[in-house]
């Protein structure tokens, strides 16, 4: 009875460290692969924060983070693949040699411009059709006291102030606020000093004695 316990246990053992062996070998492929993307357009190397990284054919990837950094595993042989807004594409093959588990990269991305053709939008065949079209429109007085009622400012402000706002509207003002810090990385702001369309709005309120002490009643 013994000698069976006994001959059950060895082959236990034998066939879990088969499967450990096993498993060793499986995962000895798989490498943890970090580092940083930058900006080597200048010598400066400013971070390139939410860069996608793709695993070129496998339907995974990550991306960096605000400091440039990353990490992700991935097996040897994979083709990664660096995009990013306004940069070039970069594509990084990870060594097959490699005896670590662990590889580290420091990726440089070029800055791309890409120059549009002009394009001119015209909502009417000619201004002569948009005329036409304009004067024979038939604006009854119930439509346009209507449309009064809807821009007046007591119905702007009732609806600011009871209208919640979803989650798509805060992600949008949130991504257009850090799309605009990044779009100045490295340089000074604009400052609305040098606008002229500012100065215009300037003069058109002092016109209009927007700036003039209003009477208390």
């Amino acid at each position: 009875m013994k000698l069976k316990i006994f001959g059950t246990t060895i082959l236990a053992l034998l066939f879990f460290g088969t499967l450990s062996a096993q498993r060793v070998v499986q995962d000895s492929n798989l490498v943890q692969f970090s580092g940083m993307v930058l900006d080597g357009t200048t010598s400066e190397l400013i971070p390139v924060p939410y860069t996608n990284i793709a695993v070129k054919g496998k339907y995974r990837g990550t991306y960096s983070d605000f400091s440039g950094f990353f990490s992700i595993v991935v097996e040897k042989g994979d083709v990664i693949e660096f995009t990013a807004v306004g940069y070039k594409t970069v594509q990084f093959v990870i060594p097959t040699h490699l005896k670590d588990s662990r590889y580290s990269l420091v990726q440089l991305m070029s800055q791309d411009a890409i120059n549009l053709p002009e394009t001119v939008v015209f909502p009417w065949p000619s201004k002569e059709h948009f005329k036409l079209e304009f004067l024979a429109m038939d604006v009854t007085s119930e439509m346009e006291e209507r449309a009064l009622r809807n821009v007046a400012n007591e119905t702007l402000e009732r609806m600011r102030s009871t209208v919640p706002s979803v989650g798509a509207e805060h992600a949008n003002y949130y991504l257009r606020q850090q799309a605009r810090s990044y779009y100045y990385i490295g340089q000074t702001p604009p400052m609305n000093i040098f606008n002229p369309i500012a100065w215009k709005q300037f003069f058109d309120a002092w016109k209009n004695g927007d700036f003039k002490k209003k009477e208390k009643k």
